[in-house]
């Protein structure tokens, strides 16, 4: 599992930073997580593939986490792509890309589907054989939700040594992987767990975008492998950070603990502090896997 970060600054657009933006790539599936501007360009500045970009995820309809997936749709039909693309969203996404691409005259030489959402509750919205992602519902001033990233596990892995002591053929090789037990010829049963490993372990990764602090999302996300939590302010801004329904650091590192995720990584950063180091120091008063996230700055997992 490998994140990308394109972007992770609060509201307007720098020369030396960006709004959000950023790739998951999960089970060799390349998943586009909010688009704010400047994300085609950071797109080539780390070398990722827009073919293989093949769905889009939108947490809410705040400038600095959209304003670039017009550009990005355009892009797309200037290339000759052909593949269908898939943009997940808040319903009224659909209505502002097509005024954009009605007005322009530019319509798409491939197909576009959105999925407009509007629950306030936990659904999944993307399922294939290896991934599934469910969104989290958030707390902020529009209709916003998070993403969470999930692999399914895998098939349990292949003891040989065991296997050929009892001599089993390959015809049943499968059947092991999908965890069932071998009868032999003399009518004894063998245990899947003497012939096989556990799967590898599965990962997840949680994408909370703008929100509050609230415990809601917990039980959402408990003990996944990654979490990426907004973390606007620091915590003397606290009133600020209520007034405007965004988190600080520490209250980030507290959703973290409470869920038990193994590593947090902190992002959306206001830019009025100095340094986003401090957003590091104030989270690790609570919780110790603690990474900053930064444009350009990729993590694998």
């Amino acid at each position: 599992m490998k994140l990308t970060i394109l972007g992770c600054y609060a509201a307007t657009p720098r020369t030396l930073t960006n709004p959000t933006s950023q790739v998951l790539e999960i089970k060799n599936r390349l998943f586009l997580i909010d688009c704010g501007e400047g994300t085609q360009v950071q797109l080539r500045k780390n070398k990722l593939k827009f073919s293989k970009i093949n769905h889009v995820f939108i947490s809410h309809l705040h400038g600095d986490h959209f304003f670039g997936l017009i550009g990005l749709i355009s892009t797309f039909a200037l290339l000759g792509r052909t593949n269908d693309l898939h943009i997940y969203g808040p319903k009224g996404i659909k209505e502002i890309i097509d005024l954009q691409l009605r007005l322009s005259n530019s319509w798409t030489n491939y197909q576009l589907f959105f999925h407009e959402l509007e629950s306030k509750k936990s659904e999944i919205i993307y399922e294939d054989d290896k991934v599934i992602v469910k969104t989290i519902a958030l707390r902020h001033r529009v209709y916003t939700n998070g993403f969470l990233f999930q692999e399914k596990i895998g098939e349990r892995g292949l003891n040989m040594k065991a296997i050929q002591s009892y001599e089993i053929e390959t015809c049943y090789y499968q059947n092991l992987k999908n965890g069932k037990n071998i009868t032999l010829e003399d009518g004894r049963i063998v245990p899947n767990e003497i012939l096989t490993f556990d799967p590898i372990p599965a990962l997840s990764y949680a994408f909370c975008s703008d929100t509050k602090y609230s415990e809601d999302v917990i039980p959402l996300i408990e003990n996944v492998t990654v979490l990426y939590h907004e973390s606007t302010f620091l915590q003397s801004e606290e009133s600020l950070a209520s007034k405007t329904m965004h988190s600080t650091a520490k209250e980030a590192a507290k959703i973290a603990l409470k869920a038990n995720a193994n590593q947090l990584i902190l992002g959306h950063y206001s830019t009025r502090y100095d340094s986003i180091q401090l957003f590091k120091e104030e989270a690790e008063t609570v919780f110790k896997n603690v990474l900053l996230a930064d444009d350009g700055k990729s993590f694998e997992f």
